[in-house]
């Protein structure tokens, strides 16, 4: 009888307690929206300004944009599936948060917005470069050879193309509706450029945005 006695007596004290530490807890933890636990933000660099890579702090912010649209005509805006293709891989956004930080930020990755020159002029996620998916469905040869050595491919003496140094790509649309990605994908694929240093980041620009993650208005040349 004591120990039960003794138990619910904790457990009183507990509820009692409970209200008043949950409520320090949620204080504390209401000073800033992380990213994740151990990244609270990042700095990335944007043609040639640097900035902060953080969610929104206003925990009572909404989308108010298109992207808070559930549905659209499918043909064209319809689901897709989660690989673009068997030997690319599919991340999300702690990946691509991994990716600007350990790739981006070194010189090794480009982060690619597939989406028309005027939905990248609008709004695009931090570093991202502009390759309309357009561009590289109607290339030639010698169009796939610039975009290519603007990405860090190298032409040997005999012609051919060493991929060696080629940065790795991580693509994005306008999420999971969108089949940007998978024609820019496609066109990067025909001409060569290697499925291993390809990234598909399905969410897309809806996703990034529903996170609350920074975007940044682009007013500069897109990349042709």
């Amino acid at each position: 009888m004591t120990a039960s006695f003794s138990l619910k007596s904790a457990f009183s004290l507990l509820l009692c307690l409970s209200p008043a530490l949950l409520s320090a807890a949620q204080t504390q933890q209401d000073t800033i929206v992380k990213i994740t636990r151990d990244i609270p933000w990042l700095t990335i660099t944007h043609m040639g300004q640097k900035i902060r890579v953080a969610r929104i702090q206003d925990t009572t912010h909404r989308l108010t944009d298109d992207y808070t649209k559930t549905s659209r005509p499918c043909p064209p805006f319809c689901i897709h599936p989660t690989k673009v293709a068997p030997d690319i891989e599919t991340i999300a956004e702690m990946e691509l948060v991994h990716f600007l930080r350990d790739k981006v930020s070194t010189g090794k990755g480009v982060v690619i917005d597939a989406r028309l020159k005027s939905w990248y002029e609008l709004e695009t996620i931090p570093s991202a470069v502009n390759i309309p998916f357009p561009v590289m469905e109607n290339a030639d040869r010698k169009i796939a050879e610039k975009i290519f050595r603007a990405l860090g491919m190298e032409v040997e003496k005999d012609g051919r193309w060493n991929f060696a140094k080629a940065k790795e790509l991580a693509v994005f649309c306008n999420g999971v509706w969108c089949d940007q990605s998978h024609r820019l994908i496609t066109g990067l694929r025909r001409f060569g450029y290697p499925a291993e240093k390809i990234l598909y980041y399905r969410d897309g620009f809806q996703g990034w945005k529903l996170l609350g993650l920074t975007t940044v208005v682009q007013k500069e040349e897109s990349l042709k």
